[in-house]
Formats: C-alpha cells, sequence, structure tokens
C-alpha cells in the first residue's frame, strides 16, 4: 500500500502551507541525526525536497537520495536541486526497491504519521541502512506544540463538535515517546529523542489563513470544505484568537516536532 499523501500532493500548495516550515525544520533533524560529510543519506517522505536539500547545504560532500510517492514532489524537488549528489525517486517508503545496508543514515522529516503502516516503513528504513548507522525521524506534536494547527482545529471544534476525531492531535506517533517506542520495539540501540522547536513568523493574519485554503494536510482538506458562512465563522474566530483585538499585524507561533533516532545493531 502506497504512502497516503493525496492530502499533500500538489507542491506549490504544500509550499505555501507546510513547505517553507519544513525548510526551518530541516537543519535541526540533520544536527540532531549527526549527518556528517562520509554519509550516504535515505530521505524517506522526501516531499518538496526540505531535508535533502538541507543535508546538501549543511554537508555539500554528503550523498543524498529521497523517496517520494508523489510524482509532483519529486519533480518540485528535482528542479530544486543543484548537482548530482542528490537524487529523488518516486517510491514507497513501505516497500523500498533498495538493497540491504547500504544507506550510513536513514531520516524522515514530517512523514511517518502519514504512512498507513508506519512500522513497516521503519523496518525498510533499518534494513537498507548499514549496521552502526543511524535512523532517525521528526513529527510534529499536534496536541500541543504545532500551535498553528493547534488554533485551527481548537476554533474549529469549538464550532462544531462532531469533527473532533479530524483534528490532528489525533495523529499516531506525534506525542512525546510514542516514535521512541516504536524505535525501540523495532529493536535499534540507543534511541533517543528530543523535542525540536522552531518559530513561525506570520506577516498577517492572511498569511496564516490564506495557504489552509490550497486544500493541503487534513486541516486544509477540512477547510476548503466548509460552507460560505462556516468559513466565515472559523476565519473570525481564528482571526481573533491571533490578533485579539487588532484588525491586521504580525505574530509568531511555536512548532515543535519529536524527533527521534536509533542505531542499527550489528
Amino acid at each position: 500500500m502506497p504512502m497516503q499523501r493525496k492530502i499533500f500532493a500538489e507542491s506549490d500548495p504544500y509550499e505555501r502551507f507546510m513547505g517553507r516550515w519544513s525548510r526551518r525544520l530541516a537543519p535541526l533533524l540533520v544536527k540532531f541525526a549527526s549527518v556528517d560529510e562520509r554519509d550516504f543519506v535515505l530521505d524517506i517522505g522526501s516531499g518538496t525536497g526540505a531535508l535533502a536539500i538541507a543535508v546538501a547545504e549543511a554537508i555539500p560532500s554528503a550523498r543524498v537520495t529521497g523517496i517520494d510517492p508523489s510524482s509532483a514532489y519529486v519533480r518540485h524537488a528535482q528542479g530544486r536541486t543543484p548537482g548530482d549528489r542528490v537524487q529523488f525517486m518516486v517510491g514507497d517508503a513501505q516497500a523500498l526497491q533498495i538493497s540491504d545496508a547500504i544507506f550510513d543514515k536513514a531520516l524522515s522529516l514530517l512523514a511517518m504519521n502519514f504512512i498507513p503502516d508506519p512500522a513497516q516503513a521503519l523496518r525498510e528504513m533499518i534494513r537498507v541502512t548499514r549496521a552502526g548507522g543511524t535512523v532517525a525521524a521528526a513529527v510534529w506534536d499536534y496536541g500541543e506544540g504545532m500551535e498553528m494547527l493547534r488554533a485551527f482545529w481548537d476554533e474549529a471544534v469549538a464550532l462544531d463538535s462532531s469533527i473532533a476525531g479530524r483534528d490532528e492531535r489525533n495523529m499516531p506517533l506525534s506525542s512525546r515517546g510514542e516514535l521512541a517506542a516504536l524505535w525501540r520495539a523495532r529493536g535499534l540501540q540507543h534511541v533517543e529523542e528530543q523535542a525540536l522547536t522552531i518559530d513561525l513568523p506570520f506577516e498577517s493574519f492572511d498569511d496564516y489563513w490564506l495557504p489552509f485554503m490550497g486544500g493541503q494536510g487534513p486541516a486544509g482538506a477540512y477547510a476548503t470544505s466548509l460552507s460560505d458562512a462556516a468559513h466565515v465563522a472559523l476565519e473570525s474566530r481564528l482571526r481573533k484568537r491571533l490578533l485579539g483585538e487588532r484588525q491586521e499585524g504580525t505574530f509568531n507561533l511555536r512548532a515543535r516536532a519529536w524527533a527521534v533516532k536509533g542505531v542499527v545493531p550489528p
């Protein structure tokens, strides 16, 4: 079964909605995973290329292969990548068409919780990573730490409690300890978990709100399904929450992801 990326399928809307924040988070995962100049790196769920490009920028001598099920994302990522040390291909994280034990690091940024069978994807990441290599991933803390989405869902559920089940706080692997538990269950050694936090600066309310209209992710899909009246009601509540009595202005939100890494045993 392929990764479920229908809710993240178009590159330009994704870039406006989440890609700009992925690019801020990616260098933190590269540092956490201790990628170095000799590494051959696998990027699972590579999307529009944020993580692979962060590796290339931080360690120009490293080689990176990105895998994503979306051909649109792969084309976008290829167009952003100079040189031949970074490549992207369409593929399924749960059934990698890659030989055993060829990567030094296998990483995944903001994708594990969207894979139908993340345990199988992790088994594949371990299989293609050499003994002593590192497998690492990060997922947004949807319940508390990703304030952009927390504000959206809090106000959406306040208007319509029947959609509480769609709130991304219910996403798997997004709470503290969940990724680490999966890593340990699959036999990885020296498992470490760390919070990665970035700031999300918004120039205006529209800078926050309009990217939801691209229909990307669960929140975007819900926002674009609303009637005109429900759309106006949600927009009004969010504007008041984020700006208070101001009509316009800049503001900042926090975004926290939980990251985990472990070592492939001999």
